[in-house]
């Protein structure tokens, strides 16, 4: 009896710094099962090392729980953790984080028929320990030309949290206000108390939170997402 290869036998493994097309990129990415994140950025191939705890792991954690009770806040609004973005042919990135309006709800996204997120979420926001350069650079310049709204950066080595948004096709950083926060400009209440949540304080991180979603301008926001429903 002949044993003939399998298709994902014969496909070449994704490689650091491979060249491809986003098909290609799929298709090899898809017959590696052992492989946990791999990104697309320019046409080039990124696979992740191993994540420290202290340098990602936490950090990651602390960015998705700020996130997830402003989800859980504001019905219409859908938060993923590392989601596969089909940003366009040669970028196809899995941030760690992003924030987006439901396409029923108006939304510039949608999820396609095997479940990947097709354009630029309203907001993507990365961890950058070693992948700083990347997600500041290539990556940066991907979201902002497929029209990510906002981009946040957290260069934790540096101690530093860059926010930006896009504004007449450029990105302009978000400042961060007298009383210590930076507001979203998508995302009413969306509010994050910067020094706080680079100090893992977050009882205040949270209580900042609280009190954007406490704002007439979320109640707003959540009014006129649930009539975009209708």
């Amino acid at each position: 009896m002949v044993n003939f290869p399998s298709q994902r036998q014969l496909l070449p493994p994704l490689e650091n710094g491979d060249r491809l097309n986003r098909d290609e990129f799929e298709r090899r990415y898809g017959a590696m099962l052992n492989v946990k994140k791999a990104e697309l950025i320019e046409g080039v191939v990124y696979m992740a090392a191993a994540l420290r705890f202290r340098s990602h792991g936490q950090p990651h954690g602390h960015l998705i729980t700020w996130l997830g009770v402003y989800e859980s806040m504001t019905t219409g609004v859908a938060l993923g953790d590392n989601p596969t973005v089909r940003l366009d042919l040669e970028n196809e990135p899995q941030p760690d984080a992003v924030l987006l309006i439901e396409e029923q709800s108006g939304g510039r996204v949608r999820l396609s028929e095997d479940d990947y997120i097709e354009g630029a979420p309203e907001l993507v926001a990365e961890i950058a320990a070693s992948s700083a350069a990347i997600d500041l650079r290539d990556k940066k310049r991907a979201y902002r030309r497929n029209g990510a709204q906002e981009y946040i950066v957290w260069q934790v080595f540096e101690q530093k949290l860059d926010w930006f948004y896009l504004e007449a096709g450029g990105y302009r950083p978000l400042p961060v206000d007298a009383d210590g926060f930076i507001r979203s400009r998508v995302f009413p209440g969306l509010w994050l108390a910067v020094a706080d949540l680079l100090a893992g304080n977050m009882v205040k991180v949270l209580s900042g939170l609280q009190s954007g979603l406490a704002t007439p301008e979320h109640a707003l926001f959540v009014q006129q997402l649930s009539r975009q429903r209708l």
